[in-house]
């Protein structure tokens, strides 16, 4: 079990790895037109979409194929769809690649929530490393749905936009607070809170209307759904960084010309490469946006009519969600997804963590 398991995860930086010394996309030799239909990004006016999947996708693609691909893009709201439903549209073939919110779609396919526990990853990068070392498993596990992942991207750090005032994580104690759903709920129920699952387009008015208290997203994702407008507070601790994924209909990437397919993987790369410098540099520039400093918003929209509190997260409790992954998040994933995942996170994600799951 354990080489296999090493095997894979080393076979996950030979292949497409996503790496920043990938080459740039080859040259499409001629053939007959690939139509594919695209449905990415939770909101049409978050940066995810605007500066790199509209410039990249929908305008560059097919530029770079010589005309020869053709891209009918959309958001999830565009289409009607929430995150539970892409992986669902997907597999049907409704439509040739998704953008992923994980945790949205953990309920269908577990494993998937491995990658970006609550708790697990102090940084994009570590998501990252974690995210490719697992990448040739999930696409195991995906088979079975008629879904591969191509590319992983990652949203800002994962904040609460609260309409009342949050100082620490005790202040959640009897709030109701929406989460995308896999291990935040667990991480706020252990905190005393309760989790409330509301697709993203719906949030902004669930906040208006009191529905929820609080809710999690990334702090540029939060500044371009406009919610500033329904909370006063923002506490910047981060639960999570939004490892995302862009992932096919496995039956219509298996049908492409060898050519096309090798050309939109090492495209997709590119793509892959352009959202992990964007969110480097989002989460802090959300931040300053979100609490109306001009000076350091330099890619999303300051706040200049009622800008946020911003409260920085306390040392105890970061202290606290590393402990809760360890004794709540952990446990409870094994639980939702099979003793083979406790297995796979001690062989693949534990030496990058640094945490060992322990059979309870």
């Amino acid at each position: 079990m354990t080489k296999f398991l090493q095997g894979l995860a080393t076979l996950a930086w030979l292949g497409l790895g996503g790496l920043a010394a990938q080459a740039q996309a080859p040259t499409l030799p001629a053939g007959p037109p690939v139509a594919i239909q695209m449905v990415t990004q939770l909101s049409p006016s978050i940066p995810q979409y605007t500066k790199v999947d509209i410039p990249m996708l929908r305008e560059a693609l097919p530029q770079r194929s010589g005309g020869r691909i053709r891209v009918t893009l959309a958001s999830w709201p565009e289409r009607n769809l929430t995150g539970p439903d892409l992986i669902r549209v997907l597999r049907s073939g409704q439509i040739d690649l998704a953008g992923m919110a994980l945790p949205t779609v953990a309920g269908d396919v577990p494993l998937l929530d491995i990658i970006d526990m609550s708790g697990q990853n102090p940084s994009h990068e570590q998501g990252r490393r974690i995210a490719h070392a697992m990448l040739p498993i999930l696409n195991k596990e995906l088979e079975r749905f008629n879904v591969r992942i191509v590319a992983f991207y990652p949203f800002p750090g994962q904040v609460l936009f609260c309409r009342e005032p949050v100082t620490n994580l005790a202040d959640l104690r009897g709030r109701r607070v929406r989460t995308p759903g896999g291990s935040q709920n667990d991480f706020i129920q252990s905190i005393g809170g309760q989790p409330v699952a509301i697709g993203f387009p719906e949030v902004y008015g669930a906040l208006e209307r009191g529905v929820v208290d609080c809710a999690v997203t990334g702090t540029a994702t939060g500044n371009g759904a406009r919610w500033y407008e329904v909370t006063r507070h923002l506490y910047t601790l981060p639960i999570q960084w939004g490892v995302a994924a862009y992932a096919v209909n496995l039956a219509w990437w298996n049908r492409l010309d060898p050519p096309v397919r090798e050309f939109l993987q090492a495209y997709m790369n590119e793509v892959e490469e352009a959202q992990w410098k964007l969110g480097a540099e989002l989460t802090e520039d959300g931040i300053q946006c979100n609490s109306g400093n001009a000076a350091g918003c330099k890619i999303g929209h300051v706040v200049t009519n009622r800008p946020m509190t911003v409260t920085r997260e306390t040392p105890a409790d970061v202290a606290l969600l590393r402990e809760a992954l360890q004794k709540v998040v952990l446990p409870a994933f094994v639980r939702r997804c099979g003793a083979r995942c406790g297995e796979i996170y001690n062989e693949i994600v534990s030496p990058i963590s640094g945490i060992r799951y322990t059979a309870q």
